[in-house]
């Protein structure tokens, strides 16, 4: 399993800047760029730090809540951070009717977190997903993007057994 790294939100610290400017060098201050741009934070950050949504409102000439509403629409993106094992499932149709809610209903109970939250130690989040486009495979969930298809409980606490030993 590939693991990508995270870095956390440095605000007020050099490494912020540096990425910020860069960022800033990369692209031109117009509005069509503000979805590439937060592509790039959600990367960088695992989530979309609100600071930085104010720097590419004054870098971008976007009001604030412009920005705050491609965040929210976007499932890409995020206010908050993830764990470093962002855990999806999928609920859309072909994926409920093969079991996937057994699925979720294991994983809720396995991280006692719901949806949308993150563990205290920062290992895992759970989300809910509606589709991730591997409807023959269902039913899916995926760690950090890797998809596990056919999917049952027992294969959900192997995987889970295996990233915490990790």
């Amino acid at each position: 399993m590939q693991e990508k790294e995270k870095r956390e939100c440095c605000c007020g610290e050099k490494k912020k800047e540096k990425f910020v400017e860069e960022l800033f060098s990369e692209y031109k201050p117009i509005k069509d760029n503000l979805i590439q741009m937060l592509n790039e934070v959600q990367e960088h950050y695992g989530y979309i730090p609100m600071d930085i949504q104010k720097e590419l409102s004054e870098f971008l000439s976007i009001p604030m809540a412009e920005i705050y509403g491609v965040v929210t629409f976007y499932s890409r993106f995020s206010l908050k951070p993830k764990g470093k094992y962002n855990i999806s499932v999928c609920l859309g149709t072909a994926c409920f009717v093969k079991g996937s809610q057994k699925i979720m209903d294991r994983l809720l109970e396995r991280l006692q977190i719901q949806p949308g939250e993150t563990t205290k130690d920062g290992l895992f989040s759970i989300e809910e997903t509606r589709c991730v486009g591997a409807c023959g495979l269902a039913p899916v969930f995926t760690v950090n993007g890797e998809v596990y298809g056919k999917a049952t409980v027992q294969k959900l606490d192997q995987v889970l057994d295996e990233l915490m030993k990790l």
